[in-house]
Order: C-alpha cells, then structure tokens, then sequence
C-alpha cells in the first residue's frame, strides 16, 4: 500500500506543478475539485469499507473457504461468476467488498471470477446498455462475455493459487 500511496502522491504533486505552471489559478481549482470529489465521496467510502468490515466478522470464515475458498474448486468460482453480476456498485464500494471476501478465506480463483464477473456483466448496467446500445449489441457482448469470469477463475486458481 506504500507504493500506491507514494505513486499517487507522485502523480497529484506532478499534475498540481503542470497546473500551477500555466499561471492561471487552475492549480488551485483542481484543488477544490479534488475537495469537492473527496466531500461527495466521503460517506459512500466510509459505508463501503464499514461493510466490508462487518462483511469478515459477520461471515464465518469457515464458511467462507468452505464455498469460496481454494478448497470448493469449481462451485467457488461459479458462486464468485454469479454473484459478481449482482454487485451494483462501482469501484469505491466494491473494491473494498472485494478485498474483505478474500481476507474472510475466498480463494484467488474465486475472487478473480467475482472481479471479472463484476467488471464485464454487472446487471446494474443493463438497462443502460440495452437502451443506449440496443438489445442486439447487448446479447451479442453477453453471449461472448459470459463464460470469461469461469475462465478467468480457472485460470489464477491453477496458475496463482500457491503464490498470492
């Protein structure tokens, strides 16, 4: 988490110096952006990682590995591929969500089935899709993405599942 931190830190004082070079108070608007962004996203943040805290104390973690871990093999990650469509939120709610399902004792293969699941068929963003792309588009993209979360947890349970 170190490097993340030192990496952004990095990069928000690299952008506030290209700002501040254009000599036209910009730096300091994208500093009330960013103080705008961060009041807005504050209590979504706060209840994602309080969930996602509740989430380990209140899920046993033997039934955890029992249905998510390394050990359920194939009913994990096809658990992980389903649930992962139902996960109606967007990165600050779900990645904390995310991590604590892998600290509770779900397996690689199952969390990277959920993730994938989660990124390419989220039923959140259907109507969306549907309506703006139209129902022929969707069930084309549905129809090529379905089986890549299966896929994908296979894959890191048989190759990272000793490494991570």
């Amino acid at each position: 988490m170190l490097i993340t931190v030192l990496i952004l830190t990095a990069l928000a004082l690299a952008l506030f110096f290209v700002a501040l070079k254009r000599r036209d108070d910009s730096h300091k608007e994208g500093v009330i952006i960013g103080a705008k962004l961060f009041y807005n996203y504050l209590p979504l943040l706060l209840l994602a990682f309080l969930a996602a805290g509740l989430l380990q104390v209140a899920l046993p973690a033997g039934v955890v590995r029992n249905w998510l871990g390394a050990e359920a093999g194939f009913r994990g990650i096809l658990i992980g591929s389903v649930a992962g469509m139902f996960i109606a939120a967007g990165p600050y709610v779900s990645f904390p969500i995310f991590a604590s399902i892998m600290v509770s004792g779900a397996g690689i293969g199952t969390a990277v089935a959920l993730l994938t699941s989660w990124s390419l068929m989220t039923f959140s963003k259907l109507p969306f899709e549907i309506a703006l792309l139209g129902p022929r588009f969707t069930i084309a993209r549905y129809s090529l993405v379905i089986i890549m979360p299966v896929i994908a947890g296979f894959i890191a349970h048989f190759f990272f599942a000793g490494i991570i």
